[in-house]
């Protein structure tokens, strides 16, 4: 273990990243559908799990978003 803590993202830098709203982003949270906790008001995403809910993701059967008809 090097001591050192993983660098938490913000519920803006990984909007950005899936170029999806922050808002998005929590309500996607709090529904569980992306790794995510809050930090008193605040959410916040460690990287690894965003990378690998994304490679999980792409690497299933299902497709990544829903299409609304």
């Amino acid at each position: 273990m090097t001591g050192e803590l993983e660098r938490l993202l913000n519920s803006k830098e990984v909007g950005a990243a899936l170029g999806i709203h922050p808002a998005v982003v929590q309500r996607m949270a709090i529904r569980g559908e992306v790794p995510g906790f809050k930090v008193g008001k605040f959410w916040r995403y460690r990287k690894s799990d965003i990378d690998e809910w994304i490679d999980s993701r792409l690497k299933s059967a299902r497709q990544p978003c829903r299409i609304e008809n």
